[in-house]
């Protein structure tokens, strides 16, 4: 299974979405069955590692976050089984750039699968880059739950 998670500049909501399903994955003993990464939909970070605030937060709980910044290209289509977006803006500069609609099927929104935040009808991560720090602890709280969630039905569909 390949997942990229992806956000406006790829330096807070996905690669903390990428470094919450990491631990999550290694946590549950599935190394090895999902390739897990981030990207933006934008340039204006490419190359930048995530915001210090993502990764302090992230930190506070024990999850790692690493990597650089990058933009979502025409290959991810083919390279991953789901583009799971931020927020409905991600969902559609994804699916403009989709090269078809079996790409464009690929991606969903990322709480999606936190059946709370469905209930809720919910579904979007704020971008918490203007915000204060408590907006990257609800970050980690929401897409924790999502990649539960997301996991748990890998699981049922048996695609881990």
């Amino acid at each position: 299974m390949r997942l990229l998670f992806v956000c406006m500049g790829n330096i807070c909501r996905s690669p903390t979405a990428e470094a919450v399903m990491r631990a999550l994955v290694a946590r549950e003993g599935l190394d090895g069955t999902v390739e897990i990464d981030s990207a933006g939909t934008g340039a204006w970070h490419i190359g930048d590692p995530p915001d210090h605030r993502s990764t302090a937060a992230a930190r506070a709980r024990g999850i790692v976050m690493e990597g650089a910044a990058r933009q979502v290209t025409e290959a991810d289509f083919e390279a991953y089984d789901l583009l799971l977006a931020a927020d409905a803006q991600n969902v559609a500069a994804l699916r403009a750039v989709a090269p078809d609609e079996a790409a464009a099927a690929k991606v969903r929104l990322l709480r999606e699968f936190d059946p709370a935040a469905a209930a809720a009808h919910d579904l979007d991560v704020p971008d918490p880059y203007y915000g204060g720090p408590d907006g990257f602890d609800d970050v980690i709280d929401m897409v924790d739950a999502a990649c539960r969630g997301l996991l748990e039905q890998l699981r049922t569909e048996g695609r881990v």
